[in-house]
């Protein structure tokens, strides 16, 4: 299937950082980014990857329609640290789900992934035309959680899950 020009990845640069499509060329980095313990342990990942499953996520990202995968891009070093997805796209509800993942703890802390969600959520709600994107946040990582309310996302819920107490919040236009 022809990825529409709704979903078409955009380049989008921002003060410190500059999304763009994620491809094979980020292979490296996004196996980097899935064994970091920490990011793992923030975002309840339990499910473990091989080498040729990561090359081919990595492959296949710009052949995906009706979502969008781009890699978050240093702008002072070109470094990859990172991916925002919206993702679960709803045609009925015109709603996706968003989730954003940095390559370790080098990068947390730093203002990054505030500014990555900022610039895919504009885009979302924007250019692709979302009438909202909801999240998923773990209740015990606070930081993530203020970031996502600075921004304009509302909780909608509360609730648990493998053993896991969650936060559901949306942003609408």
């Amino acid at each position: 299937m022809a990825k529409s020009h709704r979903w078409k990845a955009p380049v989008l640069i921002g003060e410190r950082v500059t999304l763009r499509q994620l491809n094979d060329g980020d292979a490296d980095a996004v196996w980097e980014m899935v064994h970091d313990a920490e990011g793992n342990d923030l975002t309840a990942t339990t499910e473990r990857f091989d080498r040729a499953q990561i090359d081919e996520w990595c492959r296949s990202r710009p052949d995906q329609n009706e979502r969008l995968d781009l890699a978050v891009i240093d702008n002072d070093t070109d470094d990859f640290i990172g991916e925002v997805v919206l993702n679960e796209f709803d045609p009925d509800a015109n709603s996706c789900s968003f989730r954003i993942s940095l390559r370790g703890a080098a990068w947390f802390g730093r203002g990054f992934g505030t500014e990555a969600t900022e610039l895919v959520i504009a885009h979302g709600l924007g250019a692709v035309g979302l009438a909202s994107i909801t999240l998923e946040v773990l209740a015990r990582n606070p930081r993530a959680r203020a970031v996502y309310a600075k921004l304009g996302f509302e909780m909608e819920r509360a609730f648990e899950a493998d053993g896991e107490s969650w936060i559901e919040m949306r942003i609408s236009r």
